[in-house]
């Protein structure tokens, strides 16, 4: 071990033939994983249909928030069986570690652009439940330094810790070494800058990148000293479920469309 790093999120990606128009696979995933940020971007050279739980950051008036997500479960098969991984899930001591470095991370972050004395922790280690999976996730806010901007804002706390690691500059260097491909929009932002000052955006996970017929879906997991292996892989697979379920009712959706006169 090198000592350099407490934690890195190492992402693995799916690429796969898309046999359906791009909404179609959006119409799916507001019936079938409604989420916090749900979003249907077009470009000439690439489409982005997202699900996304995670806020980036953002900018209410002269407040600051985020909002991050670290701890996975995959959902239950019945109310029982979820209770039972939403309790081990608050219990577990890595799982509690890691959040409870990552909010820290963020607190940080928020810390550059907020006056002093105002960041609050509004929630800690809230459960929040999705199709596929359950997270835990935390609230910090503060308020806005006199003179900084959305932009300011954007650059103090972009990337997330929650999709790189901590520290951050440290982890994203090993994840340029380690992952075999660029990332590309994963693990980005998703959002706006409104004409107030507001901002509000998603960080680009659960979210599915289309180049003309090829779609990759991109999922990570939290790497720390005692990490299981098995466990971070089948963690990236849950969280990418809800994505790839999605590609069978859209397909049939789509030729459903065409095959009508």
């Amino acid at each position: 071990l090198a000592g350099d790093i407490f934690q890195v999120v190492l992402s693995q990606r799916f690429d796969f033939d898309l046999n359906a128009d791009s909404f179609d696979v959006y119409r799916v995933l507001r019936q079938t994983n409604p989420s916090p940020y749900m979003y249907y971007v077009r470009h000439n050279e690439v489409t982005l249909v997202g699900c996304s739980p995670e806020p980036m950051v953002q900018v209410l008036g002269d407040r600051v928030i985020s909002r991050p997500i670290a701890g996975t479960r995959a959902r239950g098969k019945n109310e029982e069986e979820d209770r039972k991984l939403a309790a081990e899930l608050r219990e577990h001591p890595k799982e509690i570690a890691e959040h409870v470095m990552l909010v820290d991370l963020a607190r940080n972050d928020l810390g550059r652009v907020s006056r002093f004395g105002t960041l609050e922790i509004d929630e800690m280690m809230t459960l929040e439940n999705y199709s596929h999976v359950m997270h835990l996730t935390s609230q910090i806010s503060g308020k806005l330094t006199k003179g900084k901007t959305p932009i300011d804002v954007i650059e103090a706390t972009f990337p997330a810790g929650t999709v790189s690691g901590a520290p951050k500059v440290r982890a994203m260097q090993i994840i340029d070494d380690l992952e075999p491909t660029k990332r590309g929009p994963y693990a980005g932002i998703v959002g706006y800058f409104d004409l107030s000052g507001n901002v509000d955006n998603a960080i680009a996970i659960r979210t599915m990148v289309i180049t003309e017929s090829i779609a990759s879906v991109q999922a990570g997991a939290g790497i720390v000293a005692d990490s299981d292996p098995e466990s971070e892989y089948q963690e990236c697979w849950n969280k990418a479920a809800a994505l790839l379920a999605a590609v069978i009712p859209a397909e049939r959706m789509t030729r459903k469309r065409k095959e009508s006169p």
